[in-house]
């Protein structure tokens, strides 16, 4: 666990810029995310509350449900909260094979953090939508909180987070 705050300040997080909101996700990407699961069985899905993000995370249960897997909860957060801590919580109780995660990323980065902070949670158990590729998001968690977290790409394709980088492999 880091000893960094789960907090994001506005210090922090100016450098970045605009962080853009997750776009609708397509076919590919739904079909991708659920290939990177195939190990799995019980997972828990989380994501903000915009649109794109929702949608993706009802398409991906209902087509996990479909090929027989198992969600255990699904949890949403704002993009700006006085506290983490509840989500983060809600993420890991059921102690789920793997988490997904459809999200805008600045949302998801202090939840990345409170949860590195707070929970057992391990991002290299963790299959994200395409809103997450962005390699401001490692820098802007800081440390390693996110070495590990994977995901698919619009395209299919699919990225992993590598310490401060962002890797993509394109199909």
């Amino acid at each position: 666990m880091s000893n960094r705050s789960p907090l994001i300040d506005a210090g922090e997080s100016a450098w970045v810029g605009e962080l853009p909101d997750p776009a609708p996700h397509t076919a590919a990407e739904l079909s991708a995310v659920v290939g990177l699961l195939a190990r799995h069985d019980a997972v828990t899905v989380g994501h903000s509350r915009d649109d794109a993000s929702r949608t993706a995370a009802e398409a991906f249960a209902a087509a996990w449900r479909a090929a027989g897997g198992t969600v255990l909860a699904t949890v949403d957060w704002p993009e700006v909260a006085a506290s983490w801590l509840r989500p983060a919580k809600r993420m890991t109780a059921d102690l789920p094979d793997a988490w997904v995660v459809a999200a805008a990323p600045l949302g998801f980065a202090q939840l990345a953090r409170r949860l590195r902070h707070s929970t057992g949670w391990e991002p290299s158990r963790t299959i994200a939508f395409a809103g997450l590729q962005d390699s401001r998001l490692p820098a802007l968690t800081g440390g390693r909180v996110l070495d590990g977290l994977r995901g698919a790409t619009a395209g299919g394709g699919t990225w992993e987070v590598r310490g401060r980088w962002v890797s993509t492999t394109v199909v």
